[in-house]
């Protein structure tokens, strides 16, 4: 996180040199306020990144005699046999057809969609303290 918050630090010094230039040269004042404003989130990010970095453990990336390997994690659970992104997909694609063919399909997209997201929000529940 270290190295991250460095370059964002030094990725927020070089907008901060461009908006100057940018700002004296083309005396526009809405894309110099974009690239202050963007100045600001660098900074605002690699402070973030900094400040986090002193207080959790060195990472991988923050040692030169890591492997990549050192850092992997587990990735996560993914679903093998869910039929609810299809449903999402079906309703999602029905109701943006609603907007060439007519409004009356967002009817028939709006079940699909709310079914979709219910079935794969309580796609494992099994209750309030079973296991299994």
């Amino acid at each position: 996180m270290k190295t991250q918050g460095t370059m964002f630090a030094w990725l927020g010094i070089f907008i901060l040199a461009m908006a100057v230039v940018y700002g004296v040269w083309s005396k526009e004042p809405a894309g110099t306020t974009a690239l202050f404003l963007a100045f600001a989130l660098c900074i605002m990010i690699g402070f973030y990144l900094g400040f986090t970095a002193r207080r959790v453990d060195a990472g991988a990336q923050d040692n030169k005699e890591a492997d990549v390997a050192d850092d992997a994690g587990e990735v996560g659970f993914f679903s093998p046999h869910s039929w609810q992104p299809f449903s999402l997909a079906v309703g999602g694609a029905l109701a943006f057809l609603s907007i060439a063919i007519g409004w009356w399909l967002l009817y028939f997209s709006a079940p699909l969609i709310l079914i979709g997201l219910w079935g794969w929000v309580f796609e494992y529940y099994r209750g309030e303290n079973r296991t299994q």
